[in-house]
């Protein structure tokens, strides 16, 4: 992390002036469905930073469409990142990418990460700082047609460290999770063969507000999230 995003970042964090976050993606940031009513990462980080930080003048803004890929984003680019002037930008994303399920185009791990450079760009552009975080991984046995997560991944860790993006690795915890299964499968961590549940949403806060620097010994929502994933180990 320890990079010149990094460095902005923490100094927007300890300056006084507001910061809009956008952060965008696919269903799962979108965050509809699958948690059951309960909070999605993007709500745990808008209460550690407009709550438990106090940055309450923030303003956190969620993109994200369920089902969409990263070439949609990128010709939707105006719409859902540049109109908000953001100085941080999130996006998870691949999920959809990865599907050789015939109902999208087919795309390379290859394409994909050209897709993903294209959008750092761009955020770059807007003077913005942007954050990537890796897709989780998936149940092969049931959702086949997702079994390149991996190799898309892969492609996100690539593009993140060619261009020293701050990067927030998912797909890796996640894994880490499931390997006292016999199928390898973090279920406790997951609603579907691909979609986090609640616990899974709170572990990707925990790693997010992490690698962003934000989870200070006293925050009550990163003891809060650290005790919701410790329950479902």
């Amino acid at each position: 992390m320890w990079n010149t995003d990094a460095r902005r970042l923490r100094a927007l964090l300890s300056a006084a002036d507001p910061i809009t976050w956008v952060l965008t993606g696919d269903s799962i940031t979108h965050g509809l469905v699958h948690t059951q009513g309960a909070r999605n990462y993007v709500d745990h980080l808008h209460e550690l930073v407009r709550g438990d930080l106090g940055r309450s003048r923030d303003a956190m803004i969620n993109t994200a469409i369920s089902g969409w890929r990263t070439a949609q984003l990128l010709a939707d680019f105006d719409h859902r990142v540049a109109r908000w002037q953001p100085q941080i930008v999130t996006l998870m994303i691949g999920t959809n990418d990865c599907s050789s399920s015939g109902k999208v185009p087919l795309i390379s791990a290859d394409e994909y990460a050209a897709s993903l450079e294209d959008f750092v760009t761009r955020v770059r552009r807007l003077d913005a700082i942007p954050v990537l975080l890796t897709p989780p991984p998936v149940d092969e046995r049931h959702a086949p047609e997702r079994a390149r997560v991996p190799e898309f991944a892969h492609a996100m860790r690539t593009v993140a460290r060619a261009h020293r993006v701050v990067l927030v690795d998912v797909f890796t915890r996640f894994q880490e999770r499931g390997r006292d299964r016999i199928d390898g499968v973090p279920w406790q961590l997951l609603a579907d063969p691909f979609h986090p549940n609640a616990t899974g949403h709170a572990l990707i806060a925990r790693e997010l507000a992490t690698a962003l620097g934000l989870a200070r010994r006293d925050s009550e929502t990163v003891t809060r999230l650290r005790g919701i994933v410790g329950a479902r180990r």
